[in-house]
């Protein structure tokens, strides 16, 4: 297939490449391998929620831009879809309040219904929970010349269990190892894999959780179960962190995305996702020879 992160604009590949993991996982290629071994992490810290990278000074260009942009990629989404020869996962992963619904809405908002699908993830129920944690997911990966979207995913596997304690540091690298065979096999049999992590810092979570109590229309997506995450914030970071380096593979790689800003998060996915998709060199199918001189009556 081609190489959809192998980009010809320099430009956005040095700047790409800043928020990105800095090296492929140490899980890959066996060291820290064993058991007992420290996991290694990403430092978070080092990437600033509040950045805008990819903004071009002022609000209402970005936000004009990212008009622009859903407009392309709307059609790039029907060229996709009458290529064939590929199919697409987005994964959009990020704490309460990061913004997922928020970047749906606005990125992929303009597609066409055909062939363009999002998935939200809660906890596993009935069926799912008498099978292993992938077994609902590989259902819900998108066919030949498919858009999949989806909100939260298999890396809330590698989350809430860790967090709780209810996988031990085992059951947890066996997991990402699972993960990262999971995605390559994806990729191996068509699928782009593309995952953004909306990085936001805790008080703009604060004030946006406060923002869906404080508005009627917004409060029935407040839960307290938001609020008691929030309170072990920095383990989910900790485990983010990890994840981030564990899973930061050659053919299913993160962006970290800079999303204390809205109009600069749908700005920096709108952009990364178009120049993947030009990277596929989409083309539509050849021409049936009896169309040529035909004519309707």
């Amino acid at each position: 297939m081609a190489h959809p992160f192998d980009s010809n604009n320099k430009e956005l590949s040095r700047l790409w490449a800043q928020w990105q993991p800095p090296q492929w996982s140490p899980l890959i290629n066996g060291k820290n391998g064993k058991a007992g071994k420290a996991l290694p992490q990403v430092e978070l810290e080092a990437f600033d929620p509040a950045a805008e990278p990819f903004s071009l000074g002022e609000k209402a260009q970005d936000k004009a831009v990212v008009e622009s942009l859903a407009v392309e990629l709307d059609v790039l989404q029907d060229l996709f879809y009458a290529d064939r020869r590929f199919k697409l996962l987005v994964v959009l992963q990020g704490t309460d309040a990061a913004g997922k619904d928020g970047t749906i809405r606005t990125v992929f908002g303009r597609m066409s219904a055909l062939g363009v699908h999002a998935v939200g993830w809660q906890a596993p129920t009935g069926a799912e929970c008498q099978h292993d944690y992938l077994w609902r997911i590989h259902q819900r990966v998108p066919g030949a010349g498919e858009f999949t979207v989806f909100n939260r995913s298999h890396y809330e596997d590698v989350l809430v269990p860790v967090v709780s304690g209810a996988i031990d540091a085992e059951q947890h690298r066996q997991r990402l190892l699972h993960i990262n065979d999971f995605e390559r096999m994806l990729s191996e049999t068509g699928t782009v894999v593309l995952k953004f992590m909306l990085h936001i810092s805790a008080e703009e979570q604060r004030r946006r959780l406060q923002e869906r109590i404080d508005d009627p229309t917004k409060r029935w997506k407040f839960k307290m179960d938001d609020v008691n995450a929030r309170k072990h914030w920095a383990d989910y970071q900790q485990a983010y962190a990890q994840l981030l380096a564990a899973t930061h593979t050659p053919w299913a790689p993160w962006t970290i995305v800079p999303a204390d800003s809205k109009t600069h998060r749908n700005l920096m996915v709108a952009t990364v996702l178009r120049e993947v998709l030009r990277n596929l060199d989409l083309q539509y199918p050849p021409d049936d020879p009896a169309l040529a001189h035909f004519k309707v009556k």
